[in-house]
């Protein structure tokens, strides 16, 4: 899991948007991004990975939990059920009786074109939103759930999907800190049982939730300063002369101490003049730090396809078939008929 900060404007939300594929048409990218060492043309990265807007755009008249239910009926269950055929067969073959409780749950999250599922409870639950399950998301004329609610059923809406990645663009705009925290603690539990990836930005993260993150990535006027492991971030700006002060929480020395007008301050190495450090001072110098070294040694040996399991990348640009995909949105479209009072 991996928390990705930066000033505004330092191009979080593009570096997202190219990483989940889903750049403007008429931008001109140089480089390419490689997941498992295929590149986008070998597989379907709207699929594989699943990118968490900072913008709520939701059907006013449904509840929460159809519009999560919707959602999960249309991102189908990926390789739930080719799983849950190869572990029957093993354990058939081991003779082993699997527990009741678990293998219902299995097969009832495997089953393609359920109009509700468990796994819309699982994440009602996750994200505190069980409270108001059944209560309107509401738009501007109609009176609905919080805008913390709201922010949370977006981030619902991409985790009843199949996704192996997520990346999720300033999820705590309109939260408070202890509800951050708790969202961000359950998708750190999600990141280590499920095995998936997640690059959350944050704008302000508490310094409990900062602490809650496997690696740092430090964006600054479009370049990577850091990416590394979280305890070795103010070892690097320590080496580069600046330390953060017991007082101040890390995340918001890191952003600051890229910036012109507010670097000066953290300067700690007294026996020498102060001279303004340049973002891409910074860059050249992360190369000859350890972690910087380690990661170039790393990316030098290009990745093994071979060695991919077949499961990991999504090569069906649909999720279900067209007659399914069909039955939803006729679904969804006579729930709002019927709930528009004048027709």
């Amino acid at each position: 899991m991996t928390l990705l900060l930066g000033p505004p404007s330092s191009g979080k939300t593009t570096l997202l948007k190219a990483l989940a594929g889903k750049l403007d048409k008429d931008l001109r990218v140089t480089g390419n991004v490689t997941y498992c060492g295929h590149e986008f043309h070998e597989f379907v990265p709207q699929r594989t990975s699943a990118y968490i807007s900072q913008h709520d755009l939701h059907y006013g008249e449904m509840t929460v939990r159809e519009t999560l239910d919707f959602s999960g009926r249309c991102l189908g269950v990926g390789t739930r059920y080719d799983m849950l055929v190869e572990l029957s067969r093993r354990e058939k073959d081991s003779g082993i009786k699997p527990d009741p409780e678990i293998d219902a749950f299995m097969k009832a999250t495997s089953m393609v074109g359920q109009e509700t599922s468990l796994i819309t409870d699982y994440v009602l639950k996750i994200l505190g939103l069980d409270i108001c399950a059944d209560i309107m998301v509401g738009d501007d004329m109609r009176r609905g759930i919080s805008g913390g609610q709201k922010k949370r059923v977006t981030t619902g809406e991409m985790l009843v999907g199949p996704a192996k990645a997520f990346f999720m663009d300033e999820i705590s705009t309109g939260l408070d800190s202890s509800t951050t925290f708790q969202i961000v603690k359950f998708m750190r539990q999600m990141v280590h049982i499920m095995e998936v990836s997640m690059v959350i930005s944050l704008l302000q993260p508490a310094p409990e939730t900062y602490d809650l993150f496997d690696d740092i990535m430090l964006l600054s006027e479009g370049q990577i300063v850091y990416h590394g492991p979280r305890e070795n971030v103010l070892e690097f700006f320590e080496y580069m002369g600046f330390k953060c002060p017991d007082r101040k929480g890390v995340a918001d020395f890191l952003q600051e101490v890229t910036s012109k007008k507010d670097q000066e301050q953290y300067w700690f190495k007294k026996n020498q003049p102060y001279r303004f450090v340049s973002v891409s001072d910074f860059v050249r110098a992360f190369t000859t730090f350890h972690v910087g070294q380690r990661l170039v040694e790393e990316l030098r040996v290009p990745y093994d396809k071979r060695s991919v399991h077949p499961a990991a990348l999504v090569t069906d640009k649909y999720g279900i078939s067209n007659m399914e995909l069909f039955k939803a949105c006729f679904a969804r479209e006579w729930l709002l008929m019927k709930r528009n009072s004048f027709v």
